[in-house]
């Protein structure tokens, strides 16, 4: 597809790019299987060495009960003894529902238990703009307005699947998370359309390459002071923005990855989703490769964000190197709990009695 200024899109976000095809400098990309809070601290101390200043700590808070986001115990245990005086940052979001606005984010943090340090909705009061060096599709992207207020940014991604984007990791956290939730993801979603019709009309490689432009604006203003960690557990193929109505996790837990180079970890989380066995990474693979969701990896490369090689450091086993099909070897069957499992019923159970009730109008 050609945009009406001439601009294309790249090509080849369906096909999935071997470690041995790839070129370049390769970057330490450190893994534990530890799951838990400790784990947590114990990746973000490998990749915290130019964290200092302010610091805003960047994830996905998630919808109203959300099932499957990073939990808030973990990160209130990071935060209590690593990162006493930091902020996690959010934004609006675009699409209507229980974050919209400030006031129904708001609520929405305290069901969710993120109430144990402050949140920043950054675009509460308005915008910023951050330059893109070298994009296509923008010269600068539209943040909140206080995110430029904070010295480091501290990454903390629940690496899943995306209904759009094919996976969420953290260059899909940072560069829709980060974008305001009136002009910058608009500029994303709909080439800044004010249209309703065209709310969600870029799809495929040009969303790819838009949501990256828009990382790299907010990557580029931190610099040196940014790091990554990737949670790679409860791997539904929908986001984190679906709440309970999240398609049912079938992808088995892995653990935790963590880096100071952004395409190295998600390209690892990648990586390993391909190292599954076909009935356990199916699922995933299915949802990256039918939305073309490799352009994310591509483009970050083309546009010097990164590197697609790495060196794979096992933490558990004294920093040995390892591949992504070790980090894999003897993942268990994801089981879902009871209540998980009763609220994503609820909640498709609404849906579709809504849906009914307009189909009658």
């Amino acid at each position: 597809m050609t945009s009406e200024h001439g601009i294309r899109p790249g090509t080849g976000g369906d096909r999935y790019e071997p470690y041995e095809e790839r070129t370049g400098n390769e970057s330490i990309v450190y893994f534990t299987r530890d799951l838990s809070a400790e784990g947590l601290r114990k990746m973000y101390s490998r990749v915290n060495g130019m964290i200092r200043g302010k610091v805003a700590i960047k994830l996905h808070t998630g919808e109203k009960y959300g099932p499957n986001i990073i939990p808030s115990e973990w990160v209130r245990e990071l935060v209590e003894k690593d990162l006493p005086d930091a902020a996690i940052v959010e934004t609006n979001t675009f699409y209507e529902g229980d974050r919209d606005t400030t006031e129904k984010h708001l609520e929405t943090l305290k069901v969710n238990g993120w109430t144990f340090c402050p949140v920043d909705i950054t675009d509460a009061e308005g915008t910023a703009d951050l330059p893109v060096k070298g994009g296509k599709w923008f010269d600068h992207m539209s943040v909140g307005k206080s995110l430029p207020d904070y010295d480091s940014l501290v990454t903390l991604t629940h690496f899943k699947g995306h209904i759009m984007g094919g996976f969420g990791g953290s260059n899909k956290n940072i560069g829709i998370g980060c974008a305001d939730g009136k002009i910058g993801k608009r500029m994303i979603h709909a080439r800044d359309s004010q249209d309703p019709e065209l709310a969600w009309s870029v799809d495929m490689e040009e969303l790819m390459e838009r949501m990256t432009e828009s990382t790299k604006a907010t990557i580029d203003y931190f610099g040196k002071q940014i790091c990554y960690v990737n949670v790679m557990r409860n791997i539904s193929v929908s986001c984190d923005c679906e709440g309970c109505l999240a398609e049912q996790v079938v992808t088995p837990n892995v653990g935790i990855l963590a880096s100071t180079d952004i395409l190295a970890v998600d390209q690892a989380c990648v990586d390993m989703i391909y190292a599954l066995t076909e009935s356990d990474g199916a699922a995933m693979r299915e949802r990256i490769e039918t939305r073309h969701g490799h352009r994310q990896l591509s483009y970050m490369q083309e546009l010097g964000m990164g590197n697609r090689r790495y060196i794979l450091v096992d933490v558990d086993h004294r920093d040995a190197r390892i591949l992504p099909a070790d980090a894999v070897e003897g993942v268990v069957p994801f089981v879902e709990l009871p209540i998980v499992a009763q609220r994503r019923i609820q909640a498709q159970a609404a849906l579709a009695a809504l849906e009914a009730q307009q189909n009658k109008e």
